[in-house]
């Protein structure tokens, strides 16, 4: 008889601080100043950027990203994956600032099984302000929540999907939401054994005195366009496992996303991160 196989994981991991493409008052492409991506074989790898200017139209102070893939130090515990971004005094277009955002993913992948444990851990937007104003988040970091049982995928775990339709209720059942606001949250996620992906947020609702309205993590500001706050996708595939597991759980979080229109044109993400590692056999 063959000896069953040893077994291994394969990490991946990727960190970037800031992307986008500007059509007003310039147009350029924003290519991320700090991006890392983790070899397969785990390690550790980091970057940092001082002082970054575009023009007058984005700024930060400073940012870095780190990725991390190791064996778990701990009895019966496989492989730790770390996915880091952060920004510290961002401005765009003195509109909107930000003291610091971070988007952190931490997974932990079973020595049985494929889905992992995934913490939010660390994640967070500081003194955020639009035109000046403090934005207060309402933000769930367990909104994921627990890692389900017998292998499950998320994607079909109850409380996840439950929990995705009462945020997404909540932002349909503002009047007058903007179209394109409506767009992104008009497909409420079915309980279902093999779903592809779901999109969510961290942010369950913003308030304040700024300029413009709410409807959930989304902020329509007048003469800018929309913000959008912790924004997360949660995608399970190949389910070709002897259990009929996800092999594959892909997170991806970015933590401010803004499509702008009438002052400045384009789009503008910051504090993105991705992890997808999978376990063989």
């Amino acid at each position: 008889m063959a000896d069953t196989p040893a077994r291994y994981h394969i990490y991946s991991a990727e960190a970037e601080a800031l992307h986008g493409k500007l059509t007003l008052p310039l147009v350029q492409e924003v290519k991320p100043p700090t991006f890392v991506k983790l070899n397969e074989r785990g390690g550790y790898l980091s970057q940092h950027v001082e002082n970054y200017r575009l023009g007058g139209v984005v700024s930060f102070r400073s940012a870095y990203t780190q990725v991390a893939g190791n064996p778990d130090t701990k009895a019966d515990h496989g492989w730790n994956t770390l996915t880091t971004s952060v920004i510290e005094g961002l401005n765009v277009l003195d509109i909107v600032t930000a003291d610091r955002i971070v988007a952190q993913i931490s997974t932990d992948h079973p020595l049985v099984g494929y889905v992992p444990t995934v913490t939010f851990l660390g994640t967070r937007i500081e003194n955020l302000r639009i035109a000046g104003y403090p934005v207060k988040l309402d933000m769930d970091l367990n909104m994921l929540g627990g890692k389900p049982k017998n292998d499950a995928p998320y994607t079909s775990d109850r409380g996840f999907i439950e929990r995705v339709a009462a945020q997404r209720d909540h932002i349909q059942g503002h009047q007058s939401i903007p179209s394109d606001i409506s767009a992104r949250y008009n497909r409420l996620p079915a309980i279902s054994d093999k779903q592809g992906s779901i999109s969510c947020s961290l942010v369950n609702h913003t308030e304040g005195s700024y300029p413009g309205r709410s409807y959930g993590n989304a902020i329509d500001v007048p003469n800018f366009g929309k913000i959008y706050l912790g924004n997360l996708t949660i995608e399970q595939s190949d389910f070709d496992t002897p259990n009929g597991a996800p092999r594959k759980t892909t997170i991806t979080l970015t933590m401010i996303e803004m499509v702008m229109g009438c002052v400045g044109g384009g789009t503008l993400g910051g504090g993105s991160g991705k992890t997808n590692g999978t376990s063989q056999p």
